[in-house]
């Protein structure tokens, strides 16, 4: 499969209406903080969720799409104001399917980034398909663009600035 370039990508995003986004791999580094009494805690980037609330600030609807459940990721997300989050199901097609469906939004209007195997069918059906830098092989093998920076670290920004950068729009438009 060929990849896009940076610049075919922002042009593939001309037409995505949502960005769904993975959790662990994609929003942290793929790491998961756990002590003794099961606590668990995750780092997340705090550019990218910076970059999402400007995001969702200028329209686009935003998805969090896990296959776990992590007490930390709601409380992250809700943080954010991040409406639409998903979490326990391993099949994300199934997962994401009605809430598309809810929102009248079509797989083509879509773009998913995702880190690991189980994130391939969505990557494969979404309309953009993304994995961060860091992926497991079989997803950057089938991905339409892959970022230059690792999940965690900023990917996501990476991510939304070619959004942006699609609708002629600066993010600062988008600050308060």
């Amino acid at each position: 499969m060929s990849r896009l370039t940076r610049e075919q990508f922002v042009e593939r995003f001309k037409t995505i209406k949502m960005l769904a986004l993975d959790v662990d791999g994609v929003l942290t580094d793929d790491s998961i903080y756990f002590g003794p009494d099961g606590f668990e805690m995750k780092r997340f980037n705090i550019s990218d969720g910076f970059f999402i609330v400007l995001a969702m600030r200028s329209g686009l609807e935003v998805a969090v799409v896990s296959g776990r459940y992590s007490a930390a990721t709601d409380t992250r997300m809700k943080d954010l104001g991040v409406k639409h989050v998903l979490q326990e199901m391993k099949n994300k097609v199934d997962q994401i399917t009605p809430l598309l469906k809810k929102l009248g939004i079509k797989f083509e209007e879509l773009a998913f980034v995702g880190n690991e195997l189980l994130d391939i069918p969505l990557v494969e059906k979404a309309g953009l398909g993304i994995a961060v830098a860091d992926s497991a092989t079989g997803l950057l093998e089938v991905a339409d663009y892959v970022t230059a920076i690792k999940g965690g670290h900023g990917a996501v920004r990476e991510v939304v600035e070619a959004y942006f950068e699609s609708r002629g729009k600066s993010p600062r438009d988008f600050v308060i």
